[in-house]
């Protein structure tokens, strides 16, 4: 499973002008699932994203999570990250899980999240989403479990 996660000031997402998830200061995840992931991986993505060190302590170096910190997280679905771009003008998704096992791990993520964290919110899996963030920074990382 991987998560391309940016420190963010504010990020939105809207599905056909409607916004459906929004959050201040926290991390903008977007969740990649590729074939052999399962909930183990899920549950190992999530408790990396809210343990990872990415936000500035009162000295300025990264030391604080996204617990510490108490901001928010917004997950979006995003099926072209496990592509692969080794060769050629175009990316294959022979990586990537099949939709159905995508959409399932995705909700199982979100789910998890919402258990163990107060202030999650989602994209919509399968939507066009127009996604508006602000990256703070700038801080992006790739997590892959």
């Amino acid at each position: 499973m991987i998560g391309l996660l940016q420190r963010v000031s504010e990020a939105a997402v809207t599905v056909d002008g409607a916004a459906v998830g929004a959050i201040e200061r926290g991390l903008m995840v977007l969740v990649g699932v590729q074939r052999g992931d399962d909930e183990a991986k899920a549950r190992r993505l999530l408790e990396r994203l809210l343990g990872y060190r990415v936000f500035p302590d009162d000295t300025g170096r990264m030391n604080r999570s996204l617990r510490d910190i108490r901001g928010g997280l917004l997950l979006a679905p995003q099926f072209t990250l496990p592509a692969d771009t080794k060769k050629g003008a175009r990316p294959g998704f022979s990586a990537a899980a099949d939709p159905a096992t995508g959409e399932r791990l995705f909700d199982y993520l979100c789910a998890q999240a919402r258990q163990e964290f107060p202030n999650v919110q989602t994209g919509i899996f399968g939507a066009d989403m127009q996604i508006r963030l602000i990256n703070d920074g700038p801080v992006t990382f790739w997590l892959e479990t």
